[in-house]
């Protein structure tokens, strides 16, 4: 006879569960008010510790609003709060030895993409804001801080040009995660000035509706980015204390 496994749940994931349920399949709505900790209590029998994680839980899924003084609110789920949540878990993978490759591999599978639907799709204005970006490199040269911030931007054009709000999600990911990656690169001299090129490299064959140019330019700007990383990061862990 085969033999399973049951993983008995705590009593605020049961209600959790259920909450999360009545949100999905409609029987709760948008802006709708769930019921007080009072009566969730009564109505599925538990204490109020058990309300409340379950209450924090769908907070951290971006299902519900809790403001102090009023009742839980279910909210419309945003591409955001799904991203958010895996912050955590995102962090600890990059800690793993493998991590930093693994987060590359994943970053320049994104950005070369964005690269070349951006050659194929980048209207007008897409790419006006794609040149005031570049221009905002320009200016920030030699300033570590305000580079760091256009570069960000830069990309972050890129993936606004699907007009889609996951990929939007998906950079604001990114680029919390490589914030201190960028930082370290950054104080490398002539590393601003290296984006700065790539980026013009890079415009320049979305431009002129080359997607396997602006693919290679993208590649070629990770690539440095990412081994000038590994360079300063092999030689700080081999200088002494």
């Amino acid at each position: 006879m085969t033999r399973y496994k049951v993983e008995r749940k705590t009593l605020s994931e049961q209600v959790a569960e259920q909450l999360e349920a009545d949100i999905l399949e409609g029987r709760l709505g948008e802006n709708e008010q769930l019921p007080s900790e009072r009566e969730l209590m009564e109505q599925f029998g538990v204490g109020r510790p058990a309300v409340r994680e379950a209450l924090f839980y769908l907070q951290q899924l971006g299902l519900i609003a809790i403001n102090s003084g009023t009742r839980a609110r279910v909210i419309r789920p945003t591409a955001e709060a799904v991203m958010a949540r895996l912050s955590g878990v995102t962090k600890q993978l990059l800690s793993q030895p493998q991590g930093q490759q693994y987060f590359q591999e994943a970053r320049a599978m994104f950005e070369i993409s964005l690269a070349r639907y951006a050659a194929r799709h980048a209207t007008q204005e897409d790419l006006a804001r794609l040149r005031a970006a570049l221009e905002d490199n320009r200016e920030s040269l030699g300033n570590g801080a305000r580079f760091k911030r256009s570069d960000n931007d830069f990309h972050g054009v890129l993936a606004s040009i699907g007009h889609n709000p996951i990929f939007d999600a998906i950079h604001e990911a990114l680029s919390e995660w490589l914030d201190d990656r960028r930082a370290q690169v950054l104080q490398r001299e002539g590393e601003d000035e290296a984006a700065f090129k790539a980026h013009i490299e890079i415009i320049d064959a979305i431009e002129s509706r080359d997607p396997e140019a602006a693919e290679a330019a993208m590649r070629r700007h990770l690539d440095r980015h990412y081994g000038t990383y590994m360079e300063l990061k092999k030689r700080l862990s081999k200088s002494p204390n």
